[in-house]
């Protein structure tokens, strides 16, 4: 991408068009310095005064506030750090700049080896050893620099920020791979904003979306009660842990427990909390998570942990009995790896410095090792009578007629909250359907029979 394109990619994003291209013309003019030093101490003039190599004197544009700022700050804030974040970048803004790495050796007629790279429809694509030239000409020091960064547990990796492809087919070592800025990391370079994450292997979450409001949640008064709890954390968590100075007592984050039947609103309200406290709430798709394979559950956790790490995100585990259950007795190597995997959960859980929260049909289903340590357990019981008119009265649409008594339905049905919304859907298509004719107790009565007949119950 030219910087003239990028223009309009970042026209009314957080930081404006202009702020973010001049930022990036710094960057790069930077860059060019960089490179310009490494050439000229590699390639020293008969004659001229040395060059020294290494970036020592190389000093980087002063970072202001806002999104590239946050970008090095995650990478870890270090001058290599920023290099490689820049050399990812120059492929999509200046890919004409790395033209001077096709440079060949006149005395064997071939490309430099310590120049590094992939050569892709006359382009160059920088790998470690690119980087590992422009730190220090490609000294000792330089590459065990780049090995450094490029270590899964270095936040370059961790946090997804700068991948490091496939190694090219014949090569060895980490430093002969390309280097790529993740999707999210190039995003945030370029626009100041990151990317809403898609559900797939890299990411098995899909993020969580609700039109209703906090009116809308028809709840137990005690259950109304602990949300609130919940969002006086969100609100004002960040004056508990740093105003009052309770960081080094407090654990980070917060966790709880919604249980309760199916469908009495606990993912309704893990979607509302986010809503009303301005977060983003990731629904985990346990199906993408857990894997039969040993050790594959604990990368696809650590995955949604890593890149949710510092984000104010909300975790919800719907479901969680397949990941948070009790531990079993230790008879066989598979269960010693289960239990690793919970072990490795809790710890994951404990410190993350957001909001986790499992929901379970039954309380009892879940390892008490978590709940020891939830700040909050929740319960959805089904729904009083009072509670289910108000649901069947809100539920229908203001052109359905309804001719039924529904304080009577309400108080002769046992429902939750989500079978009243599957009835009340039933019973309005088969309205529509006959020509939007008047809903009759009948339909409802025939529509409740067969939902309770869904959950095993007699209508």
């Amino acid at each position: 991408m030219d910087l003239e394109l990028a223009t309009d990619a970042v026209d009314g994003g957080p930081l404006g068009g202009a702020v973010v291209i001049d930022l990036l013309e710094r960057e790069l003019a930077w860059f060019t310095r960089v490179l310009d030093r490494g050439f000229r101490a590699y390639f020293p003039v008969e004659g001229a005064e040395p060059v020294p190599s290494g970036l020592d004197d190389l000093t980087p544009p002063t970072l202001e506030p806002g999104a590239w700022a946050e970008l090095v700050a995650e990478a870890g804030g270090g001058i290599a750090e920023r290099l490689a974040l820049v050399l990812a970048l120059v492929p999509h803004l200046r890919p004409q700049l790395l033209d001077v790495f096709f440079t060949k050796n006149a005395i064997f007629d071939r490309r430099f080896t310590e120049f590094g790279g992939l050569r892709n429809d006359d382009h160059f694509e920088p790998t470690g050893e690119t980087l590992a030239f422009l730190l220090d000409a490609g000294s000792v020091a330089g590459r065990l620099e780049v090995q450094r960064l490029l270590e899964p547990e270095h936040p370059l990796q961790r946090l997804d920020i700068l991948r490091s492809g496939a190694p090219k087919e014949g090569a060895v070592g980490l430093l002969r791979t390309p280097l790529r800025l993740s999707p999210e990391a190039l995003s945030l370079a370029l626009t100041g904003r990151r990317p809403t994450p898609v559900l797939g292997p890299d990411f098995p979450a899909q993020r969580l979306h609700t039109p209703l409001g906090w009116e809308d949640l028809v709840l137990h008064p005690g259950t109304q009660r602990q949300l609130q709890e919940l969002r006086s954390f969100i609100d004002h968590s960040g004056t508990l842990l740093h105003d009052w100075g309770m960081a080094a007592r407090l654990r980070p984050g917060f966790r709880a427990l919604f249980y309760g039947p199916p469908g009495t609103g606990k993912t309704l309200s893990a979607a509302l909390l986010g809503k009303l406290t301005g977060r983003e709430v990731y629904r985990i798709d346990l199906s993408l998570v857990v894997s039969k394979y040993i050790g594959e559950t604990e990368k696809n956790l650590s995955r949604i942990f890593d890149r949710a790490e510092h984000r104010n995100w909300i975790l919800f585990f719907d479901e969680a009995d397949a990941l948070f259950g009790k531990r079993s007795e230790t008879k066989d190597a598979h269960d010693r790896y289960a239990n690793q995997e919970v072990s490795y959960l809790l710890q994951r859980v404990e410190t993350f410095d957001g909001m986790v929260i499992l929901a379970s049909n039954l309380r009892d289903n879940v390892d008490p090792a978590f709940l020891r340590r939830f700040e909050a357990v929740v319960y959805f019981p089904l729904p009083r009578a009072e509670e289910r008119l108000r649901l069947w009265q809100e539920g229908f649409s203001p052109r359905a007629q309804v001719q039924a008594d529904l304080a009577v339905i309400a108080k002769e049905h046992e429902l939750s909250g989500g079978a009243i919304l599957n009835v009340i859907r039933t019973v309005s298509l088969q309205a529509i359907a006959e020509g939007q004719r008047p809903i009759t107790r009948e339909d409802l009565t025939a529509a409740i029979r067969r939902e309770l007949s869904k959950e095993g119950r007699a209508g």
